[in-house]
């Protein structure tokens, strides 16, 4: 049973990174590097990690999802 749990979370994991690659290829303005992210390196990622709280704290970059209101 966890084996058959692991194989769609894997294939479920598989998809989502597929559709998040197919976004980043769609954008002109994207880095096609974000598409292959999870080859890189951890220096490589705290680099990434640093430039986005940079964009965030200039407010180029919202914190968080945005709020629903109630109805």
């Amino acid at each position: 049973m966890v084996f058959l749990i692991q194989a769609t979370q894997n294939r479920d994991g598989k998809a989502i990174q597929l559709k998040l690659d197919e976004l980043i290829r769609a954008q002109k303005s994207a880095r096609n590097i974000f598409a292959d992210l999870e080859h890189a390196t951890e220096e490589e990622l705290r680099e990434f990690e640093t430039e986005f709280k940079a964009l965030r704290a200039r407010g180029l970059i919202k914190k968080g999802p945005p709020r629903l209101s109630r109805l």
